[in-house]
């Protein structure tokens, strides 16, 4: 996948997984930051998708793609709350 196609779907992603998780909403890192969470989320997603699934992960400007970026960036984030300790209830 092309750097500007890491950057859409990884904005894409990024988005929509701080959106899915319960107070990301108001977290700081603006546009860079939502969009550097998809970019990891959709290596990330890809790596996870290709081990458990034993398919391509992340490959273009697709639904799927953003699907395993959206995964990805979610599982990125309950990471980095798990590392820093930061609970959030719903």
């Amino acid at each position: 996948m092309s750097f500007l196609a890491y950057i859409i779907v990884g904005l894409i992603a990024g988005f929509l997984a701080k959106l899915a998780m319960p107070g990301t909403r108001n977290e700081p890192g603006g546009i860079l930051g939502t969009m550097l969470l998809g970019i990891v989320g959709a290596v990330l997603g890809g790596w996870i998708w290709n081990i458990a699934l034993n398919r391509p992960g992340a490959t273009g400007v697709d639904i799927g793609s953003i699907f395993v970026a959206f995964i990805g960036s979610l599982v990125l984030i309950g990471i980095l709350r798990w590392m820093s300790g930061s609970r959030t209830s719903l």
